[in-house]
């Protein structure tokens, strides 16, 4: 039996794998790229947060986010490690549940994972860009610009739109599309916001932990607590990833209100700050040793402080804006960066079109999907990995004709 493969990113290469188990199965992979897992390779600034020991436990959006669960039921977080770590690559934990490989470098899983498919029954063709797709009398045909390949069955693992600098298209919601699927509304997701507030300029590069509450039309639309980092365009961080689905999407006042020190009370930042009156300190000096610098001058400034001014000279009243500043600073939002920034791809196909215990399409037989191109996207952190090696393998098991 012949299984062809459509992508070699982080899905197809799992789905290769697994299906390559059957002895009596030749796998096809074909990846459009010059290599496979480039993607991959950029994943978590480098360092490739490939799952979650909370992925288990939910995370997930989509139409149907429960879709994901017979294949994280099937293949979950402790089967992904020990899976790994049959393939060569040592693994470490984060205390927020975050993995990564021991090395802090994402080649690693991307060359445990090429070496793996080094198999007499795994063939990979790379520069493979595949231009049709048809149903044809015993399987599939499939072609590019220059060759047609037959397979019996197929599994569509094209990875989604975003990062369209690393290789993100529309190839695999194309595909589908042509076999008679259909797809709801794509959307950047784990993407940055941009902001008219000036400030976010002269604070490019300044880390902050905060919980960061986005309101629209003033009523609280999502939440997070974590790393905030400014841009020249805005915000940026796992803090702002984790915020980002569908801000700025319809209409409506967007903000995000910024606690700048969620672990404390605002009475107790109320009373160091008016002890600071004792110093004999310059105002832009106020919030030394508890903020950034640069944060702490521009909070001080943006309530009307001049930072020359002396901190004793400072009424209640302009203390109490200084931590009105720290814990709720607002930031107006007007859009999200597009698709070549985005972690993640928000819609996909219909899964309501596809078996959720095989992953086979409910319209075409012998045909699968799996990863980011279905209606699946989880939260940052490790979780959308995890979806597509869950679903990578449940695809190729059952291609393969595994039960």
């Amino acid at each position: 039996m012949i299984i062809g493969i459509v992508g070699a990113g982080a899905s197809g290469m799992a789905a290769a794998l697994a299906a390559s188990e059957q002895d009596h199965v030749q796998v096809i992979l074909m990846e459009r790229q010059a290599r496979v897992g480039r993607k991959l390779a950029a994943t978590g600034n480098g360092r490739c947060n490939l799952t979650n020991l909370h992925a288990n436990a939910g995370g997930y959006h989509g139409t149907e986010p429960d879709f994901r669960t017979p294949a994280l039921n099937r293949f979950d977080v402790q089967d992904t490690l020990n899976w790994f770590r049959s393939l060569g690559l040592y693994t470490v934990a984060e205390a927020s549940g975050r993995v990564y490989p021991y090395s802090d470098q994402a080649n690693s899983v991307v060359d445990v994972l090429r070496f793996a498919l080094a198999k007499p029954n795994i063939q990979l063709l790379t520069g493979f860009e595949v231009k049709k797709v048809k149903k044809v009398e015993g399987g599939f045909s499939v072609e590019s610009a220059d060759e047609t390949i037959f397979c019996h069955r197929l599994i569509i693992a094209c990875g989604g739109l975003a990062g369209t600098k690393l290789g993100g298209s529309m190839s695999g919601y194309q595909l589908l599309r042509c076999l008679g699927h259909k797809c709801t509304k794509l959307r950047p997701a784990l993407v940055q916001m941009k902001s008219s507030w000036d400030g976010c300029g002269s604070l490019k590069g300044v880390r902050a932990n905060c919980h960061v509450q986005i309101l629209r039309d003033g009523q609280i639309y999502s939440q997070s607590r974590g790393e905030l980092q400014f841009t020249d365009y805005g915000l940026s961080g796992p803090v702002i990833f984790e915020v980002s689905r569908d801000v700025c999407q319809g209409s409506g006042r967007w903000i995000a209100k910024l606690d700048f020190l969620p672990q404390t009370e605002r009475d107790t930042l109320r009373t160091e700050l008016l002890r600071r009156r004792e110093t004999n300190w310059n105002a832009e000096d106020l919030l030394t040793g508890i903020l950034h610098n640069r944060l702490g001058r521009v909070l001080t400034q943006s309530v009307g402080i001049r930072g020359t001014w002396k901190i004793a000279d400072l009424r209640e009243d302009e203390i109490d804006a200084v931590c009105s500043a720290v814990k709720g600073f607002e930031a107006a939002l007007t859009e999200t960066m597009g698709m070549e920034s985005a972690q993640v791809t928000a819609g996909g196909i219909c899964t309501s079109e596809f078996h959720p215990d095989t992953l086979e399409s409910r319209l075409v037989p012998d045909l699968f999907a799996c990863g980011e191109v279905l209606d699946i996207d989880g939260a940052c952190g490790g979780y959308n990995l995890q979806w597509a090696w869950s679903s990578g393998r449940l695809a190729g098991f059952h291609a393969g004709g595994n039960t």
